[in-house]
């Protein structure tokens, strides 16, 4: 009898609706901020928001890039934590924050990187942006280089410290993206942003970052102030093998600040969760194969597959790989050969791209003769 068949579906996992009608989380916290944004760090799901595109000045937030070239150079080889950096008189006279180095005198990088994500220190950051690139004005255009590559639609950068000075402005969606990227490309670095104080040159500076020592999830990153940035905070926590990351710009005082951060943190961590429903290169299903050496392959998915959702709609989370309905050989691991289908409550959350575990080469003229007729008789 002859068939059409449309696709090959292939439930993978089943669940039980959930007990509530209403799944959607209540309103975010009232946030007194000129902008914030919460978003989840492993599928970059905003969970709230207020004016995340509105440009504004960022304070030594800047600092966040110097900070993630640095690491880009280390990681490279290009620079070493023990290296001497002489410092200059133009990193020397920095105002605001400091780490306080001397004019002349050669400090270990380590130091430099450790005074400018501890203290915010703007003197370390220019030692460090005229170690990399000869002069901070040639650090800025590598720093507005990265941002483009990291897209950062809606970022400019002026100085390599983010002191107040015309056409330097940056978002709280980029700041959050830039957040992601510090902490997903440089893990091994990423500590250094939970130190709660730092000692150079016999001045022992702390971490300005209240909520280190207020909620034990929170692990980094950044602060900062000026007349004309107001209060900001980046934040980073981690719950329970959830990491929510949160943006808050034009706090009203310091307390406004870390109150304001901590209210959205919990708030995501109380309303929603995150779940790896599929991880990378694990079969998801097996597929039959037409004119191969074998008659079927192996399927998943090239990169791990997070939803984040509202905790009431968790127990609804149906998987399914669909499935093109007649592959044929030769297969590789590059051939897309279907999608991952991710639904919560009847609605598709996430789709993935799915490819062949192996390889399945051209069974030759016999298996192809074989296949032909079986395809002509279906």
């Amino acid at each position: 009898m002859l068939r059409s068949v449309l696709s090959f579906l292939v439930i993978i996992g089943l669940a039980t609706a959930p007990s509530v009608a209403e799944t959607f989380p209540p309103s975010p916290p009232r946030i007194d901020a000129g902008a914030y944004i919460l978003v989840d760090f492993d599928t970059g799901k905003v969970l709230a928001a207020k004016n995340p595109t509105q440009k504004l000045p960022m304070a030594n937030l800047a600092q966040l890039m110097t900070t993630y070239i640095v690491f880009e150079e280390l990681a490279e080889g290009k620079l070493r934590l023990d290296e001497p950096v002489k410092i200059s008189e133009h990193a020397w006279r920095q105002g605001g924050s400091r780490t306080f180095v001397q004019v002349g005198s050669r400090v270990p990088l380590r130091s430099l990187l450790l005074g400018m994500i501890v203290q915010s220190g703007n003197d370390a950051t220019v030692a460090l942006a005229e170690r990399i690139a000869g002069t901070e004005a040639a650090f800025v255009q590598r720093m507005n280089a990265t941002a483009k590559r990291l897209g950062l639609a809606d970022t400019h950068f002026m100085d390599s410290t983010g002191l107040p000075v015309a056409g330097q402005f940056t978002t709280a969606r980029d700041l959050a993206l830039l957040a992601t990227a510090l902490i997903r490309d440089f893990p091994r670095y990423y500590h250094w942003f939970s130190l709660r104080r730092f000692e150079y040159n016999r001045i022992m500076q702390a971490n300005r970052n209240g909520l280190l020592g207020t909620d034990p999830g929170v692990d980094g990153l950044k602060l900062g102030h000026t007349d004309a940035a107001g209060y900001c905070l980046v934040a980073s926590a981690e719950r329970r093998g959830m990491r929510l990351l949160s943006v808050v710009l034009g706090g009203q005082d310091f307390k406004d600040r870390e109150s304001s951060s901590a209210d959205l943190l919990n708030y995501g961590f109380r309303f929603y969760d995150t779940k790896l429903v599929a991880k990378a290169h694990t079969l998801l299903a097996t597929a039959p194969v037409w004119k191969g050496q074998s008659p079927s392959i192996g399927v998943g998915i090239d990169q791990d597959l997070y939803v984040t959702l509202p905790r009431a709609a968790i127990p609804s989370l149906r998987t399914a790989v669909e499935l093109q309905p007649r592959l044929m050989a030769p297969l590789s691991p590059n051939s897309t050969v279907g999608r991952l289908i991710v639904s919560a409550q009847g609605k598709t959350v996430a789709t993935a791209p799915v490819y062949p575990l192996g390889t399945d080469a051209d069974g030759g003229w016999w298996r192809d003769t074989v296949d032909t007729v079986r395809l002509w008789i279906n």
